[in-house]
């Protein structure tokens, strides 16, 4: 990992208030360094920095994914009930996933039109709507 990635992963944490040790620092800069946006799983966030020679425990890369999460710096993606997806991109938009490739991408935000929603039950609130569109390649 170059300097600057490091640095640009250090400042996304602070700008989140999280405070930025060794490991976090790490997870960072993997997520964000290259100022792409990015979407991953515990597990390939995981094997991404094992290839690069860094030493954190998976559960480390769960818990941190989650302490992001609550930081607001990124957002969780459930697909299919139970496996989660995290993304860079706080802002709201949707997303195709890729059935054949179990992989998740952001799309078109300004094609995605929802001209109603149904009203909440009594005593609730919508307070988000995550759009996932699967896909699989013909």
């Amino acid at each position: 990992m170059t300097t600057d990635q490091v640095r640009i992963g250090t400042e996304w944490l602070v700008k989140g208030g999280v405070r930025p040790t060794r490991q976090r620092v790490a997870l960072a800069s993997m997520l964000v360094g290259d100022g792409q946006d990015r979407h991953v799983t515990a597990e390939s966030l995981y094997a991404d920095v094992q290839d690069h020679g860094d030493s954190v425990s998976l559960a480390t890369v769960y818990n941190t994914l989650r302490a992001f999460c609550d930081a607001g710096i990124m957002q969780e993606i459930t697909v299919d009930g139970s496996k989660s997806y995290f993304d860079t991109n706080i802002s709201d938009h949707p997303h195709f996933f890729w059935e054949d490739e179990r992989a998740l991408t952001d799309a078109p935000a300004d094609q995605l039109k929802i001209l109603s929603l149904p009203d909440a039950p009594e005593g609730a609130e919508i307070s988000k709507v995550d759009v996932v569109i699967r896909l699989r390649r013909k």
